[in-house]
């Protein structure tokens, strides 16, 4: 609650801002902004479910560990995204407005208790993203990465509207307690097929926002076009908070009719694996690959789904800031070489801009090396516990089919992750010592440190929350 209402302050605060003489006041307010929040977010933990807004929001444990995430990766990714102000084109007020409003929208997914909630909280996270991602005006890919994002984006609002049209008309209630109510004292054999349909229109709306196959054709293009820095938010904010979102809405309403609606979830998980891994290998351009990558890491938070038990809601939540950690690592450090060597005047962002990198840079060869480890599910990596706790979830459900698909597409990741270390310290290049800002710096070394942490001692995460 006291996260909500402070972002909401601060981003119109934010947006005053803009008018002073001096840009450079902007970067540190955002971040003092969101340390305010993280404050404020966890001064609720252990006091027990409380709801608000006429009982449309719940907070509890749960959603202020995600809350926590999602903080803790915006105020990452903000730290290193100083190159705005060096960017004479650039508005850094409205974007840093815009990525503080959006997480009021995160915040509203990760907790709601009523499916209008839901979609205010979805929308106002869109269409903070639609923005974000066609800010490069000048830049055409970005240009069709935004009006792609926001034409198929408004498809999917259409079909997740309309499971909400039809749940309310089964169950009469867009409460998730009635909703649950409804679907756990459905008499036998008399299965109501408009819950069902509404259930599933719902879904497709929910998973294109974590880019689940087939609903996931946007997100190479948009990753791709987007500004780096705000395809790194896009991949870590909004992944957290959509799988935030599918947990409490399938946990908190359908665990009832669990034998109609996993099955379907366990059969998108598989396609998105395979879709995310085989995709990748093929890919030359480093981000595109990240996006097929982000493809792949749904498709194993959709077992965890497909488990929904207690310990994989603890493997949702610490997947989540595995996954965060790792990937604010490689999209920091492909920001800084790309920079460094461009093609007609335009950033590298394929692998080979990667050559060399070792040799003049080791501090970012060792932090992209951990990121890709990590991601890989390499031991002694965050990554590493993250996927054993999903598997170890879904095994215990009895789901061990599915266990063996995602372990052998694991197996896959490794060949595309591996190239990257690859063209780091084998492969020779003409890359000079980039210099890099002390705080910029200081971020890629936490987020590392953390990954390698939570990866020799995964228990303390747990003791933590």
């Amino acid at each position: 609650m006291y996260p909500i209402i402070l972002l909401s302050f601060f981003g119109v605060v934010t947006l005053f801002l803009g008018f002073s003489k001096s840009k450079n006041i902007l970067l540190p307010a955002t971040l003092f902004f969101l340390l305010i929040a993280l404050a404020g977010n966890f001064a609720e933990w252990n006091k027990g479910p409380i709801l608000y807004f006429y009982d449309m929001l719940r907070v509890d444990n749960v959603t202020l560990a995600f809350n926590g995430i999602i903080l803790i990766s915006a105020f990452m990714i903000v730290a290193i995204s100083g190159g705005f102000q060096d960017n004479a084109d650039s508005e850094p007020a409205e974007y840093y407005a815009l990525m503080l409003f959006s997480l009021v929208g995160a915040f509203m997914m990760v907790g709601f208790q009523h499916l209008i909630m839901l979609f205010i909280g979805v929308e106002i996270l869109s269409v903070a993203m639609y923005i974000l991602t066609g800010s490069n005006k000048r830049n055409l890919r970005s240009n069709e990465a935004a009006l792609k994002y926001f034409l198929m984006g408004a498809f999917a609002t259409g079909f997740m509207l309309f499971g909400m049209t039809l749940l309310y008309g089964a169950t009469g209630s867009f409460k998730l307690e009635h909703i649950q109510g409804f679907a756990s004292n459905m008499p036998a054999g008399s299965e109501s097929y408009i819950l069902y349909a509404g259930l599933l229109l719902l879904l497709i709306g929910m998973l294109f926002k974590v880019s689940a196959a087939p609903f996931h054709f946007w997100t190479p293009d948009v990753y791709e076009g987007a500004p780096t820095i705000f395809t790194t938010f896009m991949s870590t904010v909004v992944k957290t908070a959509g799988f935030a979102a599918l947990y409490r809405l399938l946990s908190g309403s359908f665990t009832g009719i669990y034998g109609f609606w996993w099955i379907v979830v366990a059969a998108i998980a598989v396609l998105t694996l395979l879709v995310g891994n085989i995709g990748a290998t093929s890919q030359n351009s480093f981000k595109r690959m990240l996006a097929y990558s982000g493809i792949s890491h749904a498709g194993y938070l959709l077992i965890a789904l497909t488990a929904l038990s207690k310990p994989s809601q603890n493997a949702i939540i610490f997947y989540s800031l595995a996954y965060s950690l790792s990937t604010i690592c490689a999209f920091g450090v492909l920001m800084l070489v790309s920079k460094e060597k461009t093609i007609e005047g335009q950033p590298n962002e394929y692998y080979d801009a990667f050559n060399g990198l070792a040799k003049q840079n080791p501090l970012l060869a060792f932090v992209l090396t951990v990121s890709m480890l990590s991601l890989a599910g390499i031991p002694l990596t965050a990554g590493f516990w993250g996927k054993f706790f999903i598997f170890t979830s879904a095994a215990e459900r009895g789901i061990i089919w599915i266990t063996v698909i995602a372990v052998l597409m694991s197996t896959v990741g490794i060949y595309y992750y591996f190239r990257v270390i690859i063209s780091s310290y084998l492969k020779e290049g003409d890359l000079t010592k980039i210099r890099v800002a002390p705080f910029y710096q200081a971020i890629l070394v936490l987020a590392t440190v953390l990954t390698i942490l939570f990866g020799l001692a995964p228990g303390l995460f747990e003791n933590l929350i």
